[in-house]
């Protein structure tokens, strides 16, 4: 009997460990840019000089640099982008560029749901979702993520027509395409999270190739002494995906008039179009 209660008190101690485990790792963003000449919507060859030409393509590359940090526990998640200190803009040229994903999204995977942060003109939203459920293909090959070892997985998104009004301010050039979406996660943290809205494998997500973008994991710390509470936010207006696209939409569609040239007005608009997509 005393065995009997001696195994259960270490079954309970066990669980209670499994249930508080925690984490954190930290991902740095790159997005690879395919570069377009100029053009202009009535004639052609209204080219940035050489010199400037290169420090759009530097400031670009840079813009699109981030670094972002996923906290969590066996069932929910946030993920936010870190803080940084805005590079010199090294010339005549100076871009930002805002976070399209949002700021902090929150995952609950025992839920199935995701908030997410976002702000459009001043005004904050909470986006409440329903998770993404990702058809992942296991692969058999591995490679080592620091001292991790991981396993390949892909997953094949079909493309969807965009809102006139998203096309109007895409950053991608042409119609929409399939695309393919590989993951690498290790087992050996058994949980099912992942960077952004990624998430679904039998281990951390620690790397993920999506188009041109890739994300990858720079540092790992299980079981942090400082703990982060991780919880869903609440300060903002609750909007569903389909919701808060309207609202962009008609947001973008009130600027687009804004910008248009009066009529009979002699003003030409210069196009720059920037290939993100693959």
């Amino acid at each position: 009997m005393k065995k009997y209660l001696h195994c259960l008190i270490i079954l309970a101690a066990f669980s209670a460990k499994a249930q508080d485990f925690r984490g954190a790792a930290v991902y740095e963003s790159k997005t690879s840019i395919d570069f377009s000449k100029s053009e202009s919507d009535s004639e052609k060859g209204n080219e940035l000089p050489p010199e400037l030409e290169a420090q759009l393509q530097e400031q670009l590359k840079k813009a699109f640099e981030k670094k972002y940090t996923l906290n969590f526990d066996k069932t929910s998640s946030i993920y936010e982008e870190e803080a940084q200190l805005s590079p010199p803009s090294g010339g005549n040229i100076s871009i930002s560029i805002n976070n399209s994903e949002g700021g902090r999204q929150y995952k609950n995977l025992k839920d199935k749901n995701t908030i997410t942060e976002n702000e459009i003109f001043g005004k904050e939203f909470l986006i409440v979702d329903s998770l993404h459920k990702y058809d992942w293909k296991l692969g058999s090959e591995t490679k080592k993520i620091g001292t991790y070892t991981c396993y390949k997985a892909t997953v094949t998104i079909r493309a969807r027509p965009l809102p006139e009004t998203v096309k109007a301010i895409s950053l991608t050039d042409g119609p929409e395409k399939d695309r393919v979406i590989t993951a690498w996660y290790t087992p050996e943290i058994p949980v099912s999270h992942g960077p952004g809205g990624y998430w679904g494998l039998p281990g951390l997500i620690l790397e993920v190739n999506d188009g041109n973008t890739t994300l990858l994991c720079s540092k790992v710390v299980l079981n942090p002494k400082d703990k982060v509470e991780i919880k869903a936010p609440k300060k903002a207006p609750k909007v569903s995906q389909a919701e808060f696209d309207k609202i962009v939409e008609k947001k973008m569609e009130e600027t687009r008039e804004m910008d248009e040239p009066a009529p009979g007005s002699n003003t030409t608009t210069t196009r720059r179009v920037i290939r993100i997509g693959g």
